[in-house]
């Protein structure tokens, strides 16, 4: 055990953590036989084997295979075929030191009681903030944050907060990896389960941001909406305009030279949509505030002519 102990700490970060709450789906029986197992260097070398398959597959800068060399087209779209436990447990042998450097099938099998449960847990983990830092680390963005709170530039770090995010996103696979792991927990409650896990530990942070954001600089959400509601349309607007800058790169949404994206003025939009000062309230709810700006129903009221 003192071997395996001191192992573990020649790990490179973040597989030297205690990764316990992380790899949730290990076929032992009680909690501290899985905290043993999550924390064993041989079950760190699987999922280090198979995060490296995921950003060989996956990209930025994917290899792709033809499967016919002399038709450029004919890329062969594994999904998450790459993982599989034969494939996963070969990459093993390749490990760098200090990991492991032997896998089987079978220890897989011993660890893991379905490819399912083993495909979760390397979600979470590609997942999990300490591997890569998302979107959602509010750790990695600390001095932007910073300055949305009590800052003098408040639109400009909102749209240095979306530039920083969508380069999180496209320059790295996890993106990728959730795009896929979508697809893939269609019908599999574990995948599905392991992803929505995942979002709403990601969500919380930003939850608690916002919220200081809106007390500190004197503003409050529009009736009929939460934080919970405006984290989730902020995430949504992030994941779509990613999804577009990967499929059509040269499309606009990122200026470089400014760094500047699309996704700082949608957050711009959505917060202007959603939030009110607590001083000038009108109290009205999103689709009140929208039916009197397009009715114009303010100058109806005041009895001033449309337009006035």
């Amino acid at each position: 055990m003192a071997d395996k102990q001191t192992l573990k700490q020649q790990l490179p970060h973040p597989y030297n953590q205690d990764l316990s709450q992380v790899l949730r789906r290990l076929d032992r029986r009680t909690a501290f036989s899985r905290t043993r197992l999550a924390n064993d260097p041989v079950t760190a070398a699987y999922i280090a084997a198979a995060m490296r398959l995921v950003e060989r597959h996956l990209g930025p800068d994917a290899t792709r295979t033809l499967r016919d060399s002399g038709d450029e087209t004919s890329i062969d779209r594994p999904v998450l075929s790459f993982l599989s436990q034969r494939t996963v447990a070969a990459e093993v042998n390749n490990n760098p030191d200090p990991f492991p450097q032997m896998g089987s099938v079978s220890t897989m099998r011993s660890t893991w009681r379905s490819h399912s449960d083993f495909i979760a847990d390397l979600l979470r983990f590609g997942l999990w903030s300490k591997y890569q830092p998302s979107h959602c680390d509010v750790t990695e963005t600390a001095d932007v944050i910073e300055q949305l709170i009590d800052g003098p530039h408040f639109v400009e770090a909102m749209h240095e907060l979306g530039y920083r995010d969508l380069m999180t996103f496209i320059d790295r696979p996890k993106f990728r990896l959730e795009l896929i792991a979508v697809a893939a927990a269609d019908g599999d409650d574990t995948i599905r389960q392991a992803m929505a896990e995942n979002h709403h530990g990601l969500m919380e942070p930003w939850i608690e941001v916002c919220a200081e954001i809106l007390r500190v600089r004197g503003l409050q959400l529009r009736t009929g909406m939460t934080l919970d509601m405006l984290v989730t349309l902020m995430t949504a607007i992030t994941e779509g305009v990613a999804l577009r800058a990967l499929i059509d790169p040269e499309v606009g949404i990122v200026d470089h030279r400014k760094q500047r994206s699309l996704l700082g003025t949608g957050l711009l939009a959505l917060i202007l949509g959603c939030v009110e000062r607590t001083d000038d309230a009108d109290e009205l709810s999103l689709e009140e505030a929208v039916s009197t700006m397009v009715y114009d129903l303010s100058s109806r009221l005041s009895g001033a002519p449309p337009g006035v």
